[in-house]
Formats: structure tokens, C-alpha cells, sequence
């Protein structure tokens, strides 16, 4: 079994030399294999969070050689709950994408590039779920780095670009603090390996300690986007393709939240520095929702959310318990799918109004009731109203704040409960605006433009829609298309006909995403088990570093 343990690193990487060689000649087969891969490491991820669950971490030093020198890979239960979350997101999302059209048609956008940097990007993901050193966290960073620039600035228009720019400037000032935290532990204790970590660190001086854990703390919330340093997260994410946003917020966001679980626990243990997360996690919380509610544009309203409700799993961490590392690892998962569907749903509605400015669209209710349902779902989710999973994960993080029953833990706990409100109020906002109220005089009809018999065989064609108008891609002609119409349109010279329905693979991979969620809620029981059991194992340390050391 541990033999399995590299794989969802390998495959995407070997996956993206196969798409790369292929390209636009053979759009159909690059699509299918990022969808293949992407299954295969779904499975493997489910296999080893069974074995992990089972039998207890598994490990592999690659090219067999050991800490300090060796690259080391562990999959313990946090790590294959996360891959296999990740891995479910990731595989909905490319569906997603694969229905919205990102393929090879639209010369000004390289998007033949998509599925290798998707990829690049999944692989840099399991690597850093599965890195056993700070150097291959390090190297994962960067890998996501590279995938991410690529992804957020696909059309190589003004604000994307902006968008991209602003995000790797931010990116690189972490991984420059990043590599000077690796430094000076390298230089302290002679090893970057965590398990060997684990145990030098304690015989550092205080101070020494102290310092390392506060720059490697920076380093992961700069990627959480905790308050105070979340700035960049609004400005970066809302300009990118409704997918490449989704997977953005839903899934890299949370591999900060996974570091500081992991260097938290297993490196810095005692929770020296936890009123300090507590402090951010409040203000994360508050400055968040806060800005959510002044919001009237989607997908800055929804990264407003996100900004806060990261504050709810430093909240857990900063209680440094076994049941609030369990809480926070459910909320973890649980925000994963909720936000990622959320920004899926958010991608629907600037397709069917052909905008995300909530005050210039409306009557969705009646004119998209399917897409009403796939909204209401996760927004109730992340609002957490019962019996959702949402309100699973609070519930769970605020009876770890009450047991704790320290003044900040109070403090949180009252923090948590407005956040909760003020997020169902922002979620009731956009219900109303967008959904519940009648369609406003002036809201353009924007369709799907429908590919015509001549398209059908043809391998290099798109299989999926064309660009829709206000939403920041190129339209036909550069006007609306009326839904439901056959109109001469510059479509390679023919007559084209539109309608107002999604194409079916965005449709079914929102749903999916949505049966996820409500899995956790229906699941919630041996979910909430397991990450117990995952907490356990983290506060403990020893089936760590004995499966890494061999002792």
C-alpha cells in the first residue's frame, strides 16, 4: 500500500506531458485524459485514507533515500481525507469546465494550456498534502504557483492580468519568507524533514522556536488569505474563469489552513501562539462578513465569505484541543465543497444574466428554477442552518470554545454566532436580489449558443458553448444573442441557435457538488468519527514520526 502513496503526484504530472504532446490535435482525448487521471486519483485517494485509517500512516522515502537527505512522503488520516476531498473538487470542477467550453476554439485565448496547467496545479496540490519536509512543501507551493498564474490570467485581458500580477507579487513575497523560515530551522536543527522536526525543535532555544513558528505561520496564512493578510483575495479572484475561481477558493485557501494543522501540531506543539490565532480568527470573521455585506457584485460578495469563514477553522486550531483540531478539520472539508459550489453556482448565473451585479439581474427563481435550488442549498450550508453540515461544523468548533472556557474562546464563540447570522443575511440578500425579486425591466436575455450539425465529428472543434456576452469572454459579434433564436451570427460564417439552458455538464457537476455537501450532512456521524480520529492522531504525534523514523 505504500507503494500507492506517490501516485496522485505522478499521474497528473505524467498526465500533462501526454496533454501537452497532444494539444489541440486531439482536443477530445486531452479531455479525456485530465478526466481519467483526475477519476484514478479520486480512487487512490479514497484507498489511502481507508489504509491510512486502518493501519496507520504509510510513508515512502523517494529514490529510497532516508531524512534528512531523502524526499519523504506521508499519508497519514489528515492527509488522505484531504486528497480525497481535493480530489473530488478538482474532478467536478474540470467537468465543469469541460460543459462551459474551455477547449480550442477562441484563438485569443491559449486555452489549449488549461489542462496541463490543471493539472500541474492538482499535482501541486497532493504534493503538498503528502509533503514530509519543508523543502517539498516549499517545491508544491511553487508548482501551484506556476499552474495558478497560468490559470487566472487565461484570455490575457486587462483584468486578468492585474488580477494574476497582484496575486504571484503576494505569492512570491511568501515563498521568499517561506525559504528564509526553511533556512534558519535547516541551520538550526541540521534537517527540514518534519518527523525529525518533531523532535529537535524542543531543544531550540525559546525565542528561536518562537521566531520560526511566527514566519512559517505568516507564510500559511498568506496563503489561507487570514486577516490581516487576505487583502489580495477579492482583487485576484473574482476576474478568472468561473472554474478556475471555484477550485481557487474552494480547495487553495485550505492548504494554508493544512499546514498550520500540520506544523502546528506535529512541530510546534504546547499552543504557544494561540491567542494570537484567536485574535485573527475573530477579526478574520468580523472583517470578512463585514465586507461580504457591502458587497452587490457575486463572486466579490462570495470571496468576502470565504476571507471570513477561514477564520472559523484558525479558530479550532487556535484552541489547540483534540476537539477543536476535530472541528476544524470537519469545517475544512465541509467549506471545501460548500464554497467551490457556491462559485460554481455564481459561474451559472453570470452565464444565464450575463453579469455577477446582483443589482442588475433578478427573477431567477421563475425563470431558472433548477438554478435556484442549486443556490439555496449551499448558501443554507454555509449560513449553517440545521441540520447541515454547516451548522454540524460550527456547533462542533463552539462546544470545543465552551469547554476550553478561556476568555478568547468566549469571545470566538460569540464571534462565530454573528458571523453565522450576518452570513445568512448576506446569503438571504443575494437570494433576493438575484432570485426572489421580479426580473428587472432592462436585464438582457444572454444564451448558450447551440454548435450545429456541421460541428458534430469534427475532433478539433468545441464541443461546448461559446463565449457569453458580459461575462468578460469574447461573444459572437460582440452582442447579446437572443435566447431560443436562429440568427446569422459569426460563428464560421453560419447560422446559429441559442437557448437559455447551461449546457448539461455545468448543470450536473454543480448538482454533484451539492450531493456532496448534503453526503457530509447525511454522513455527519462517521465524518465527525473520523476526524476525531484524525485529531487524535495529530495531538499525538508518535504514529508520525515512528512510521517516518522507523522507531
Amino acid at each position: 500500500m505504500n507503494a500507492l502513496v506517490p501516485l496522485p503526484v505522478l499521474l497528473p504530472l505524467c498526465a500533462t506531458g501526454l496533454s501537452l504532446a497532444f494539444g489541440t490535435r486531439l482536443a477530445r482525448f486531452q479531455r479525456f485524459i485530465s478526466v481519467a487521471v483526475l477519476t484514478a486519483v479520486l480512487g487512490l485517494s479514497v484507498a489511502l485514507m481507508i489504509a491510512a485509517d486502518r493501519q496507520g500512516p504509510l510513508h515512502v522515502d523517494l529514490g529510497d533515500f532516508g531524512p534528512p537527505l531523502g524526499i519523504t512522503l506521508v499519508a497519514d488520516r489528515l492527509s488522505g481525507l484531504m486528497l480525497t476531498v481535493s480530489s473530488a473538487v478538482t474532478l467536478a470542477v474540470l467537468v465543469y469546465s469541460l460543459g462551459q467550453g474551455m477547449s480550442d476554439r477562441d484563438k485569443e485565448t491559449p486555452v489549449a494550456v488549461f489542462h496541463p496547467a490543471y493539472l500541474i496545479l492538482v499535482a501541486g496540490v497532493s504534493c503538498t498534502f503528502l509533503a514530509g519536509d519543508l523543502v517539498n512543501l516549499y517545491v508544491a507551493f511553487e508548482i501551484m504557483l506556476v499552474a495558478s498564474f497560468v490559470l487566472l490570467t487565461l484570455g490575457g485581458t486587462g483584468p486578468r492580468i492585474r488580477a494574476g500580477s497582484t496575486y504571484v507579487i503576494i505569492s512570491l513575497f511568501s515563498s521568499m519568507l517561506f525559504l528564509t523560515a526553511i533556512a534558519m530551522t535547516y541551520a538550526a536543527t541540521g534537517t527540514a524533514n518534519f518527523a525529525q522536526l518533531a523532535a529537535r525543535l524542543p531543544e531550540l532555544p525559546l525565542g528561536v522556536q518562537t521566531l520560526i513558528q511566527a514566519m512559517l505561520l505568516t507564510v500559511f496564512a498568506v496563503k489561507a488569505a487570514v486577516f490581516p493578510v487576505a487583502a489580495w483575495l477579492p482583487d485576484s479572484y473574482p476576474t478568472a474563469p468561473a472554474p478556475v475561481t471555484a477550485v481557487f477558493a474552494g480547495l487553495l485557501t485550505k492548504v494554508g489552513v493544512y499546514c498550520m494543522l500540520r506544523t502546528e501540531t506535529l512541530l510546534f506543539p504546547g499552543n504557544r501562539l494561540g491567542d494570537l490565532l484567536m485574535a485573527v480568527a475573530l477579526f478574520s470573521m468580523v472583517v470578512g462578513i463585514l465586507g461580504a455585506v457591502a458587497q452587490t457584485d457575486l463572486k466579490r460578495l462570495l470571496s468576502f465569505t470565504l476571507i471570513s469563514h477561514i477564520g472559523y477553522m484558525v479558530f479550532g486550531i487556535g484552541l489547540a484541543t483534540q476537539e477543536g483540531y476535530g472541528g476544524a478539520i470537519f469545517y475544512v472539508v465541509h467549506h471545501i465543497t460548500v464554497q467551490t459550489t457556491l462559485f460554481l453556482v455564481a459561474g451559472l448565473i453570470e452565464r444565464r444574466g450575463g453579469t455577477n451585479e446582483l443589482t442588475r439581474i433578478g427573477g431567477l427563481a421563475k425563470a431558472a428554477p433548477l438554478l435556484a435550488v442549486l443556490f439555496f442549498v449551499p448558501a443554507m450550508n454555509l449560513a449553517g442552518i440545521p441540520p447541515l453540515s454547516g451548522f454540524i461544523g460550527k456547533l462542533g468548533l463552539m462546544r470545543a470554545g465552551v469547554a476550553d472556557g478561556g476568555a478568547w474562546a468566549w469571545t470566538l464563540v460569540a464571534g462565530a454566532t454573528v458571523t453565522s447570522l450576518l452570513t445568512l443575511y448576506v446569503m438571504a440578500k443575494v437570494w433576493n436580489l438575484a432570485f426572489w425579486r421580479t426580473e428587472p425591466p432592462d436585464q438582457a436575455a444572454y444564451g448558450t449558443v447551440l454548435e450545429d450539425s456541421d460541428d458534430i465529428g469534427d475532433d478539433d472543434a468545441d464541443t461546448g458553448p461559446d463565449r457569453i456576452p458580459g461575462t468578460g469572454d469574447e461573444g459572437i459579434g460582440g452582442v447579446p444573442v437572443p435566447a431560443g433564436q436562429t440568427i446569422a451570427a459569426s460563428l464560421h460564417g453560419r447560422a446559429v441557435t441559442t437557448t437559455t439552458k447551461p449546457p448539461l455538464a455545468m448543470t450536473a457537476a454543480t448538482a454533484g457538488a451539492v450531493a456532496l455537501s448534503l453526503a457530509f450532512t447525511v454522513l455527519a456521524g462517521p465524518l465527525t468519527a473520523f476526524t476525531d480520529r484524525a485529531a487524535a492522531e495529530l495531538i499525538a504525534r508518535t504514529p508520525y514520526t515512528q512510521e517516518v523514523l522507523g522507531r
